[in-house]
């Protein structure tokens, strides 16, 4: 990514002054508050209009699919932090954001990657969806790169997310087109890499997005401000309920040292 050199630091979402503050164009305060649901800001704030029907419905859905998914990695860091400091939430919240990446989180993005260069490959492949998915996919392969958004540990068959997300951009009348690569890379992968994989919630975020205009750059963000909300959630649980040291004492009650030791050394022993 090509980092600017600009001289001159501008933007181009908010500007104020002592009587308005303006937000992508519009008055905060007479235009949006009370006006605009967090979602349809969002939207706002990220392309600089407002979202139509379908880009609306789909991006709630998105949000809401991806908030909570349980006592995760991302989670379990964010109570164990709050746990050592209680009084740090923003620390806590930050501990599990500081979580996305290609494997939690950050597997939309990489998977809306994967969907672009196959849209753009299909003219090569005369417009055959499948045809291009097998050369895009194989191509990844061969330079190392994982499927990003296929195969769950828990849902062997489809993610159950997957198909409320499809239905929710259909009956919305979101663009299909994205749906139709996702659902044409699922079945190519068991003669490209010899697993049936099937779909799983990351790449259905961007499958559905994407087919409504949202920015390819900007899908990372999808996730992480959805479990922002997630994580608040934990948060002010752990608070009332704290499991933040019980997280760490389970791996303590685990460990098995494997290093080597003085002589005369013993390790303490741990109580089954």
């Amino acid at each position: 990514m090509k980092i600017g050199k600009a001289t001159v630091p501008q933007s181009a979402i908010c500007a104020h002054n002592p009587e308005a503050i303006v937000v992508r164009g519009e008055d905060l305060c007479n235009g949006l508050i009370g006006q605009i649901g967090f979602g349809d800001y969002f939207f706002l704030l990220l392309t600089g209009r407002r979202p139509d029907a379908p880009a609306s419905a789909v991006l709630n859905a998105t949000l809401v699919a991806i908030a909570e998914h349980g006592l995760v990695p991302s989670v379990q860091a964010a109570r164990m932090t709050l746990a050592a400091a209680p009084d740090a939430l923003q620390g806590a919240v930050a501990a599990g954001i500081l979580g996305c990446g290609s494997v939690i989180l950050g597997a939309s993005e990489t998977a809306g990657r994967l969907f672009d260069e196959i849209d753009r490959a299909a003219p090569q492949h005369g417009g055959d969806l499948r045809a291009a998915a097998r050369a895009v996919v194989a191509d990844w392969r061969s330079r190392g790169q994982a499927v990003p958004g296929y195969g769950h540990p828990v849902h062997k068959d489809r993610d159950p997310r997957v198909a409320a997300l499809f239905r929710e951009s259909q009956r919305a009348g979101g663009g299909q087109r994205f749906v139709q690569i996702a659902e044409a890379v699922e079945a190519v992968l068991p003669e490209v890499i010899g697993k049936p994989l099937k779909l799983n919630v990351s790449a259905a975020i961007p499958a559905v997005l994407l087919g409504v205009g949202f920015p390819l750059r900007a899908l990372k963000g999808v996730p992480m401000l959805a479990r922002c909300a997630g994580l608040i959630a934990h948060m002010a649980e752990e608070l009332e309920q704290p499991i933040g040291f019980a997280l760490s004492y389970q791996a303590t009650r685990e460990e098995r040292y494997t290093g080597v030791v003085p002589e005369g050394f013993v390790p303490v022993q741990k109580i089954d």
